[in-house]
């Protein structure tokens, strides 16, 4: 995994950062780790390409090989899951796994609507994968604000565009 710039941002963005890549290098059997807004939008990404451009540029693997990708289906899942659990009066949702042939989804909820998704390969553990996970939202959780979310935004979009060194 490349690192991402990082350059600029505060130091919580940046603590961020350093928790999902720690996540992703840590955690053998991690493809592709999103963290995903209340309302859909990628805020941190494992990926170092998030712009269409890098997505063609690469074979893809997983959700079509781009944590944007991935984002839109822990988005959906997401509000697939709160959707049934509101139904059902169960209560909150806490986190989803989605088993599949070739490889595995996790979504944990991390604060206000935020979302976690990781896309694991087959081989992966999925108890090693949710209890790091569970160890990332207990970490940002409370770090995630709406001023910091906007400025991963911020910086995302400004990767994206190529404006971001």
């Amino acid at each position: 995994m490349t690192a991402p710039t990082t350059y600029g941002l505060s130091s919580e963005a940046r603590n961020l950062h350093w928790l999902l890549t720690n996540l992703v290098e840590e955690v053998p059997g991690i493809q592709s780790v999103a963290v995903v807004s209340s309302d859909g939008l990628l805020l941190l990404s494992s990926d170092p390409g998030h712009s269409e451009q890098s997505r063609q540029a690469r074979p893809a693997k997983g959700p079509r090989g781009s944590s944007a990708d991935l984002a839109t289906i822990v988005s959906g899942i997401g509000s697939l899951t709160v959707g049934a659990a509101k139904l059902m009066e169960f209560g909150g949702v806490k986190h989803t796994m989605v088993a599949m042939e070739e490889g595995s989804l996790f979504v944990m909820s991390i604060s206000d609507g935020s979302l976690l998704g990781v896309h694991g390969s087959a081989e992966c553990d999925m108890s090693v994968v949710a209890y790091h996970m569970a160890l990332f939202v207990g970490r940002a959780g409370h770090v995630l604000t709406p001023e910091l979310r906007s400025e991963l935004r911020k910086s995302l979009e400004a990767e994206s565009t190529g404006s971001g060194r």
